[in-house]
């Protein structure tokens, strides 16, 4: 492998955090397409701007810190399978996410994001799915109000205060991570889909 293989440049070129070693290795492993791994990696440095807000603004809020950031780092990996889902729309890569990193040894309660980063109304959520899924959103400035919602109110309940006033913190950071969109689109649009083969 070289620094112009076309997938190590995508995991690590200058710009947004560099994913797990776990998740680069099973990348590469999948021989993955690197436009697939410049979004596994926007999708994790926007869950960790995220995280870290969270754990400064609610001390207290119980959350699990690495199955957030390993959720955003792995959320699409079925498209390593689905290829056609990088740049179409589809929902099969979902289940198959799943499948696969239960294949490469993933504990099912970390492999469930890749199943639910698109699911957000299944009962009982939890909050760390949910950043996920804003995180899958806010990374291109995609504001999805149902979703916000229900983060809106968890936090709500764990802080005490009104779901207006979570409402506007919410809304003050998701808008200032949404301001980093057109630089994350065009690191992600640098990456081919498909890696040219020698």
């Amino acid at each position: 492998m070289t620094t112009a293989d076309p997938l190590h440049r995508a995991l690590h070129d200058p710009g947004p955090r560099p994913l797990p070693d776990e998740v680069a290795r099973l990348l590469r492993t999948l021989d993955a397409p690197p436009r697939l791994a410049a979004h596994l990696r926007l999708v994790h440095d926007v869950a960790c701007e995220l995280v870290e807000w969270l754990e400064q603004r609610y001390p207290a809020l119980p959350l699990d810190r690495e199955a957030v950031l390993f959720g955003a780092a792995t959320h699409d990996v079925g498209k390593a399978v689905h290829v056609s889902e990088l740049s179409g729309p589809g929902s099969v890569h979902e289940e198959a996410g799943r499948e696969l990193l239960l294949a490469h040894g993933t504990a099912p309660g970390l492999a469930r994001f890749a199943a639910t980063h698109a699911s957000w109304t299944l009962p009982d959520i939890g909050l760390e799915d949910l950043l996920v899924s804003v995180a899958d959103k806010i990374w291109k400035n995609k504001r999805v109000p149902e979703l916000e919602d229900l983060v809106v109110r968890r936090l709500a309940e764990v802080s005490g205060r009104a779901v207006w006033e979570e409402f506007l913190y919410v809304d003050d950071t998701l808008t200032a991570v949404g301001d980093g969109a057109q630089e994350r689109l065009a690191f992600q649009a640098a990456h081919p889909v498909t890696a040219a083969r020698a």
